[in-house]
């Protein structure tokens, strides 16, 4: 790999398509595009499509290869011309809610769902949206001849929307319908979710392979989900979970072992190199603060000193911060609490805290999650626009009980999706190093801050059991 070859990633999200152009060998961005995409839980795949060329123009020149990464579980339907079926249901349309319950209890129930294909069927995952069409709109449904994920369709397009559309390991295992521990499709999941209907598939290709060329000659690689291609921008080590507080707020890291969690909290993906990414998500990240904020009549910076201002513990006031509601098994369709006021705590600065302690400690029970499927905890790496917050860096360490770095503000990513893409065109066994090599600033939690973190935990989750009858355990540090 020379100094001079230039890579791009591309991250197909549900608000926009974002592109960056780098140095195939150092990582180095060198320039930049975004298009905003259409509002909506359902889109036309041809919307991702134009905001890919906006977003893209005069860009790539002289780029040699190109990856997408996408948002993951989104339903994409084409018919036997390859033609759009219907709008492309996203990850956050919750209409497959009902369709969600009935198939937990089908097919031997939540622990052989998780057993065969590593996670338990929400409202978000592709599976659940096949019964919903096969349920609600049969004519459509009997018009599919193949299915696609978002960023399947849009590595599809980029090569001339010729051929057998392929994915990878990642995003196919958010599916519903694709083992991730056997590395191969259950078709009878799928059969069974689509009313016997077996459309087809795309082919699965491995972590570095090329999905084929442009008709300019411009390599494009396999591609994966948004989470996946993340983890690959940050170089995941041993003991570093991500903590990712954007529109969802999620928890993962990279495991050499398949998790298979029965109670649905932490789905058993895969991850862009090989290996597995088991990951805990919640609804309700960055916009729980921005809510708040709104609520007290201050901007982000307003509500961070508001919130410095006020003692660890809020007070005693304590948020369920289910303000979007939530989708996992063991609370479907939650609503957001306040609890504990008084007279005497009532304060914006106790508001602010307990909004930012309640938001932290909901991704300290996904900690908690993935622990216990066997995922080493020693270090928490936080991304997103939540992270930029003061007040969350100031909180989260007490309330992780781990030290915590903030990596620089970066699209992760399609970062992540330009280093597969580089990967690809070096044809090496191990992805290039991309990561700058200096340390990143921890911020280690004391052990009065970690008693404190555990004291405000505790009052979470009480109130937590008392509002729905969740009784959880905290995790060891």
């Amino acid at each position: 790999m020379t100094a001079d070859q230039l890579v791009a990633g591309v991250d197909s999200s549900t608000q926009s398509t974002k592109v960056v152009v780098c140095d195939a060998r150092t990582g180095e961005i060198v320039r930049t595009g975004r298009a905003a995409h259409p509002d909506g839980t359902e889109v036309d795949p041809a919307a991702w499509w134009d905001a890919f060329t906006q977003a893209a123009r005069g860009l790539l020149d002289g780029v040699e290869a190109i990856g997408v990464a996408g948002q993951q579980h989104g339903l994409v339907t084409l018919d036997d011309e390859q033609n759009i079926v219907r709008p492309a249901l996203l990850w956050n349309d919750n209409r497959s809610a009902g369709a969600a319950d009935e198939l937990r209890g089908e097919l031997g129930g939540p622990g052989e769902w998780a057993k065969a294909v590593g996670l338990v069927p929400v409202a978000s995952f592709t599976v659940t949206k096949l019964r919903w069409l096969a349920e609600h709109e049969p004519e459509l449904a009997d018009r599919v001849a193949r299915v696609l994920l978002p960023h399947d369709w849009l590595t599809w397009r980029i090569l001339g929307g010729a051929g057998t559309p392929v994915t990878d390991r990642g995003d196919a295992s958010g599916t519903g319908y694709y083992s991730a521990a056997e590395s191969a499709y259950r078709i009878d999941f799928l059969e069974h979710a689509f009313g016997g209907r077996t459309p087809e598939l795309p082919r699965v290709l491995g972590p570095a392979e090329a999905a084929g060329h442009t008709r300019d000659g411009m390599l494009v690689s396999a591609g994966t989900g948004d989470n996946m291609a993340a983890a690959l921008a940050l170089e995941l080590g041993p003991g570093d979970v991500v903590v990712s507080l954007g529109t969802s707020g999620t928890v993962f890291g990279r495991s050499a072992t398949a998790p298979a969690d029965a109670t649905g909290i932490v789905a058993g993906f895969a991850d862009a190199t090989g290996e597995f990414l088991p990951l805990a998500c919640t609804l309700n990240a960055a916009r729980v603060l921005t809510a708040s904020a709104a609520m007290l009549g201050v901007g982000q910076d307003g509500f961070d000193r508001l919130a410095l201002a006020a003692e660890p513990g809020a007070g005693g006031l304590t948020l369920l911060p289910y303000l979007d509601g939530e989708r996992t098994p063991n609370l479907p369709g939650a609503n957001g609490s306040l609890l504990g006021l008084t007279r005497a705590n009532m304060t914006p600065e106790n508001l602010a805290r307990a909004a930012v302690e309640g938001m932290l400690c909901g991704l300290a029970a996904g900690l908690d999650a993935v622990r216990g499927q066997g995922l080493d905890v020693r270090r928490v790496l936080l991304i997103g626009g939540g992270a930029r917050s003061a007040a969350v860096r100031a909180v989260a360490p007490a309330v992780f009980g781990v030290p915590v770095a903030v990596p620089p503000v970066a699209e992760y990513v399609a970062v992540g999706a330009a280093r597969q893409a580089a990967w690809a065109l070096a044809n090496t066994g191990e992805p290039p190093a991309w990561q700058e090599k200096t340390r990143l600033a921890l911020d280690e939690p004391t052990e009065a801050q970690r008693a404190e973190g555990r004291r405000v935990r505790h009052r979470h989750l009480e109130a937590a059991e008392a509002a729905h009858g969740i009784p959880v355990k905290i995790g060891e540090d």
